[in-house]
């Protein structure tokens, strides 16, 4: 029995994790709600908050064995002036309308997002996995 070179493996592993990961932001982005009021001076435009969904592979934690990526929302003072015109895209009220507060009801997207896609994540890094070490057992056999 053979093992699988660890770069093989650890390619692998980040790109099954990627799958699972991907399904719960696109829902997360799907879920976030969409402020339709006026917009104050200086405030992010509407639809801030589902633009700036993003995952990205946390380094510190993922190793050879062990692939960890982080759903999370863009926040914080160096969004507050991007692109050309300089629009406000600074998501920080992303806690308030994820949690609540004593004056605003919580509108939760991204603890729904993960219940609703945490088993499709499962089976979609299972698959990738699957898909990945048979086509690399392919590839030893042939050399």
């Amino acid at each position: 029995c053979r093992e699988l070179p660890d770069r093989i493996g650890r390619s692998a592993l980040r790109q099954a994790t990627s799958a699972g990961a991907k399904l719960v932001r696109d829902d997360a982005k799907t879920k976030a709600p969409i402020y339709t009021g006026p917009v104050s001076q200086g405030h992010p435009p509407p639809g801030t908050l589902r633009k700036q969904i993003y995952m990205k592979r946390d380094n510190g934690s993922s190793g050879p064995q062990k692939q960890v990526f982080i759903v999370a929302v863009r926040s914080g003072k160096k969004f507050q002036s991007v692109g050309k015109k300089g629009a406000n895209q600074d998501a920080y009220y992303w806690r308030f309308v994820e949690f609540g507060t004593v004056k605003m009801t919580a509108r939760p997207y991204l603890r729904p997002a993960f219940e609703a896609q945490k088993m499709n994540a499962v089976t979609a890094i299972a698959n990738v996995l699957r898909e990945r070490i048979d086509a690399e057992a392919r590839n030893l056999n042939r050399k």
